[in-house]
């Protein structure tokens, strides 16, 4: 079974690629096991979002033998940057209260945040004074192939953190040095119509942002207006709602594939049955080969 394809920088992707979540009390049993089942059921491309996911597909790999399966890595920004010689993530709680208390827009509920413990704010200088650590970067950049994992997701969610703090500057050397190793960079961040104007300048081929037909975190139109008008490729995280609309898979595709101009999206699977359904719909939709440049 050949699923449908579209280009990016002129590498072939599914439109969707798989990410297995198995149930959290067989998580470190089930990856392998049902990465391997979809695969077989036509599935060439997977999320590794964790070490054990790419142990996982390595695995498979090694079984296979199929030069066309391939993954797409995660690089968090964190373990690229350093305040005060520490890695950034040591002060995740005051980062959390810089956003929150001068950063976020006043019409925003603060709940959208985790809890910070700290009610410390960064000052101006101190913002100033957060750097790009290459070492640590290259440390977690060499654990990925450029050949089994070609495209990988830059930013999680500090790419929104560093974003709101002004300092696009190191996401810009973030993606020189993946470009500079031979991967191609994807923005990845959580909010939509924050991320989406404020990250477009970098260097990426695509940007990969949660968005679906049950929309809660932030207002559905704005976003969607967003993303319909938005002139680079965007990928949809999540777009099956936690699962909820997994019986409803036609027209949730429709919803990102036709109206929204989605390129792919990156798909949750628990089971085998829901790989299986996942599939079966996504066959009714023709593969894309977008005119736009990237």
């Amino acid at each position: 079974m050949r699923l449908p394809t579209i280009l990016l920088e002129g590498k072939k992707l599914p439109r969707t690629i798989f990410s297995v979540q198995p149930p959290p009390s067989h998580r470190d049993q089930e990856i392998y096991p049902l990465m391997k089942k979809a695969y077989e059921m036509g599935a060439w491309c997977f999320d590794l979002p964790s070490a054990k996911h790419l142990k996982s597909f390595k695995e498979l790999k090694n079984g296979t033998f199929d030069e066309t399966l391939i993954g797409i890595g995660h690089l968090e920004v964190e373990v690229g940057l350093s305040f005060l010689g520490k890695p950034l993530h040591r002060f995740a709680s005051k980062v959390i209260s810089t956003i929150k208390k001068e950063l976020v827009p006043s019409h925003l509920p603060r709940n959208i945040f985790p809890p910070s413990s700290s009610s410390e704010v960064f000052t101006q200088k101190e913002m100033d004074r957060i750097v790009f650590d290459p070492l640590r970067f290259d440390k977690t950049l060499s654990l990925f192939d450029s050949k089994e994992s070609p495209f990988l997701l830059v930013g999680e969610k500090y790419g929104d953190w560093v974003l709101a703090l002004g300092r696009i500057d190191l996401l810009h050397e973030m993606v020189l040095k993946v470009r500079e190793k031979g991967f191609v960079p994807i923005f990845s961040g959580q909010w939509a119509t924050f991320v989406l104007p404020k990250a477009k300048p970098l260097d990426v081929a695509a940007y990969a942002i949660p968005i679906n037909k049950k929309w809660r975190l932030f207002d559905l139109e704005p976003a969607t207006r967003l993303i319909k008008k938005f002139d680079k490729p965007v990928i949809s995280l999540n777009p099956l709602a936690d699962g909820k609309l997994l019986e409803e898979c036609e027209g949730a595709f429709s919803f990102l594939f036709d109206e929204l101009k989605i390129y792919t999206m990156i798909a949750e699977i628990a089971s085998e049955g829901e790989a299986r359904r996942i599939i079966e719909v996504l066959m009714k939709f023709p593969t894309l080969i977008p005119p736009r440049k990237t």
